[in-house]
């Protein structure tokens, strides 16, 4: 997989940006935990003018919240998302053969069977790995999208966050 033939990267929310767990205090007012990684991962994707954009059937301010943080584009709430990456795709003049798609669980099933390249958390569902181009060895909320770029993309973060050569 090389990072030049990736025209958009698109992630799920829960139990990919979220290790998939939620905390409630005695409000009902939800909380999840996300990884700091992450952040720099998204700040790399922007220097190399990826898009990248945040995908999720949850329609919850944590959602917009860590979204807006990472100055990540997020469509939420989204029911279908065979229909809204089709949308998306055509919206921002993307081939879904150039689209990575990074899902968890079997509500991704059928999107990541549009995409061009497909990625899972270790914690994925089962249906979810056997599909997936790359399974890796971070769960979801642990840095998922930093192990996709420095292990499995190999991008030097040093060298474009900071135009050192290491």
């Amino acid at each position: 997989m090389n990072i030049d033939g990736i025209d958009a990267f698109i992630f799920d929310f829960d139990g990919v940006l979220t290790n998939n767990q939620v905390y409630l205090d005695q409000n009902g007012s939800e909380s999840v935990a996300c990884s700091r990684a992450d952040g720099l991962a998204f700040d790399v994707l922007r220097k190399l003018n990826k898009p990248a954009f945040i995908l999720s059937t949850e329609k919850n301010s944590v959602v917009t919240m860590r979204a807006k943080k990472l100055k990540v584009p997020v469509k939420q709430g989204v029911l279908d998302k065979v229909e809204a990456i089709k949308k998306l795709a055509d919206e921002y003049c993307l081939n879904l053969n150039n689209i990575l798609y990074v899902g968890n669980d079997l509500n991704d099933y059928l999107v990541m069977q549009l995409c061009g390249y497909t990625v899972c958390p270790a914690d994925s569902h089962p249906k979810i790995k056997y599909i997936s181009d790359v399974c890796l060895n971070t769960n979801g909320g642990n840095g998922v999208v930093r192990e996709l770029l420095e292990e499995v993309l190999n991008i030097d973060f040093i060298k474009i966050l900071y135009r050192v050569n290491s």
